[in-house]
């Protein structure tokens, strides 16, 4: 799904249903969805606890509430005009903060605080404590101000729990001992799970059979 003619496309996959995470979270976003007084949310953790499928999570409820609403990726240049256009928005997710260009932080702050000049509810990702960004000063003031939530990487079982909650919005099943031995021999990480195993479906759909073991070690060469 695209957002307001930006070229990053939202993964319907990430839904705040299929989302795991601690109960606060859940409890902090889903009041921002029934309150008129905007937030401004901060979540870090490492790669693998959930960052992006949670601010994309929130976008796309949002646009399915008819919000205007949109996620950038500061690993991405971030379009000029949308500092023009942020104070008609209701939600704006901010992706990888850490990862900004040094010519666009100060494009970035003036976005942010004319996003909350216009009471628009922001919520940022980081890879640390905002005081520990490598960035200019002003930005990570604001971010300070923000309420500030941890991801912890997700374990084993809860790795496995996210996984099989899109794997069954999606009608699919996946033996267990499929996800033991990939997260043994390919990788813990949920976002490269997902995308191995969208690899793994198409080709299991063109041999006409289930995704296995054998099916993984061949289409992910190990």
């Amino acid at each position: 799904m695209n957002q307001l003619g930006l070229p990053i496309s939202l993964n319907v996959q990430m839904s705040l249903v299929n989302f795991v995470a601690n109960a606060q979270i859940h409890r902090a976003v889903s009041q921002l969805f029934n309150t008129r007084t905007a937030s401004e949310i901060y979540v870090y953790g490492g790669s693998g606890s959930g960052k992006t499928h949670l601010l994309q999570a929130i976008i796309f409820s949002a646009i399915e509430k008819n919000k205007a609403a949109v996620f950038i990726d500061c690993k991405d240049e971030i379009p000029d005009y949308l500092v023009e256009m942020v104070a008609s928005l209701d939600w704006l997710s901010i992706d990888n903060i850490g990862c900004v260009d040094a010519s666009q932080q100060h494009l970035l702050f003036d976005l942010y605080n004319r996003a909350r000049q216009a009471n628009v509810n922001i919520i940022v990702s980081g890879m640390s404590l905002p005081a520990e960004l490598q960035m200019m000063k002003d930005i990570k003031t604001r971010l300070n101000l923000a309420t500030v939530f941890q991801l912890e990487t997700l374990n084993d079982e809860q790795t496995k729990e996210a996984l099989n909650n899109q794997m069954s919005e999606r009608n699919m099943s996946i033996d267990e001992k499929v996800y033991s031995y990939l997260f043994k021999h390919y990788s813990r990480d949920i976002g490269l799970l997902l995308a191995a195993i969208d690899r793994l479906d198409e080709a299991s759909m063109q041999a006409k059979q289930g995704i296995s073991i054998p099916l993984a070690k061949k289409i992910l060469n190990i």
